[in-house]
């Protein structure tokens, strides 16, 4: 089996790889509607995949594995390595998470960074309400994750929120700010942080989604601060999101300090990156995307390796959009005893369920996702449904 071609089409918001070969065979890849830029970055590789066999995925991997890199010129790569894999699954007959060692779960956990409504503001109520509103949706979500401080609107709606400077309209998703939190800020963050425990109780688990753009003693004074919460997690407080570096000596000095739980990693690029962070135990979870990291085998390895070091593992996926819940499940059903969750990424815009083939009704049930039994990553796209999104440059697509 060659590939005969790469496309990339822009559907909506996502850049969607479609890899094609000459037995008529296709794997398919989503990178995060986030980054609907990407397409020129996806078609780079289009000479050095054809005629190459997908299914020797690591073989092709090679060729262009160097030419990532952090959040967010890794997910060229990655949705390439998912649509490799969904070939390979198709051609041997079997899901993907077969050709990963197996499963180790029936069922894979996923937790709510996605499923939102606006809320009224920022205010310790608005935030209660949210999470009450979370709380009852139909999916029954085990933990639900909350953005705040620089992660959030109230770095600019809180007065004096922080002492650095502040961007109006960077143009970026995913634009840092940082500085020292004021006495004001921090003690708002954390009625916050009061209010929606109040209303969560033990009943469902809180993680804080914090940064990146805290200074390291602020972070240290607000990890003491909220041990008695029983959080899950703080993520991203110092680096994270679109930060191009890891920083693992300033993380390890936070872990440290403190018995909330310390996460980061949703922007890291390959298993190299991730090395310094696991060995020194400078995190207590890591979350990587399958979608940044370099793709769904590369996730797997740097799982086994943080399960050696007793880090946990809660894998980031709130933008992948539903193709990129198929490579979500078959990866974390073959992960070891570390696995907490994956970020369950909905459809960013409503018609996307109508486009993808072979999710059920209700995909996810008391926090669980079944897994997909359909060759391949599990899941297509009904392309009569699709055509009528497609720009006119992208009308041979599916061709």
């Amino acid at each position: 089996m060659k590939i005969t071609d790469l496309r990339c089409a822009v559907i909506g918001k996502h850049p969607i790889v479609r890899i094609v070969t000459d037995e008529g065979l296709y794997g398919l890849g989503e990178v995060e509607f986030t980054k609907s830029y990407l397409k020129p970055f996806v078609l780079h590789f289009r000479e050095a995949l054809i005629g190459e066999d997908p299914t020797d995925v690591e073989r092709v991997m090679l060729k262009i594995r160097q030419r990532g890199s952090f959040k967010p010129y890794g997910a060229a790569v990655s949705a390439i390595e998912h649509a490799l894999w969904d070939i390979a699954g198709k051609a041997a007959g079997v899901p993907v998470y077969k050709l990963l060692g197996g499963k180790v779960r029936d069922k894979v956990r996923v937790y709510n960074g996605s499923i939102r409504r606006k809320r009224t503001g920022d205010r310790p109520e608005d935030y209660a309400a949210d999470a009450k509103w979370m709380m009852e949706q139909p999916q029954n979500f085990f933990m639900v994750k909350q953005g705040i401080s620089f992660h959030s609107n109230m770095k600019d709606t809180i007065e004096d929120f922080h002492y650095g400077v502040t961007q109006k309209k960077a143009g970026y998703h995913g634009a840092m700010d940082q500085g020292v939190i004021s006495e004001r800020g921090f003690n708002h963050m954390l009625d916050c942080v009061i209010a929606m425990k109040e209303v969560l109780g033990d009943k469902v688990s809180l993680a804080l989604d914090c940064g990146p753009g805290w200074m390291l003693p602020d972070a240290i004074k607000f990890a003491r601060a909220v041990e008695k919460y029983n959080l899950m997690w703080l993520e991203d407080m110092l680096t994270g999101d679109y930060v191009p570096w890891v920083n693992p000596q300033a993380y390890r000095e936070l872990t440290i300090s403190t018995s909330t739980p310390i996460h980061t990693g949703e922007q890291i690029y390959l298993r190299h990156n991730f090395k310094e962070l696991i060995e020194t135990q400078a995190v207590r979870v890591i979350g990587p995307d399958p979608a940044d990291i370099g793709g769904i085998a590369e996730l797997k390895w740097v799982s086994e390796h943080a399960y050696m070091h007793s880090i946990l593992m809660a894998p980031h996926g709130t933008a992948n959009g539903l193709l990129g819940l198929g490579a979500l499940i078959n990866v974390c059903a073959t992960l070891p005893a570390n696995y907490i969750a994956f970020e369950y990424p909905s459809a960013s815009d409503p018609w996307w369920e109508d486009l993808v083939v072979g999710l059920p009704p209700q995909i996810v049930k008391d926090s669980m996702v079944d897994l997909l039994e359909a060759p391949g990553l599990g899941l297509d796209i009904d392309t009569a449904a699709a055509r009528r999104y497609l720009r006119e440059e992208d009308a041979g697509f599916f061709d």
